[in-house]
């Protein structure tokens, strides 16, 4: 597995995203955040680690923000065109 500084993996085993921060040829320092707001860093074996996959949820939450973005601007286009037919 090729890391490089700046991507987000994972214990094998679970736990909280890590930031990989230097990578070496047998390990990668990580740095993530505790439950706390206390900032982590520890050099991990390569062998314990595994890309984490992008949270699809969070993808939908923005996708959802902007459905009702575009939502709010069309009731705000259909108000101006009701102002401007009893006009």
């Amino acid at each position: 597995m090729e890391l490089k500084p700046g991507d987000v993996v994972i214990l094998k085993s679970g736990g909280h995203p890590l930031s990989v921060v230097e990578v070496s040829e047998t390990t990668a320092a990580c740095v993530w955040m505790g439950n706390e707001g206390d900032l982590f860093r520890e050099t991990l074996p390569l062998a314990v680690l595994e890309l984490a996959e992008p949270d699809a949820s969070e993808d939908e939450e923005d996708d959802e923000e902007d459905e009702e973005d575009e939502d709010e601007d069309d009731e705000e286009e259909d108000e101006d065109e009701d102002k401007k037919k009893k006009k």
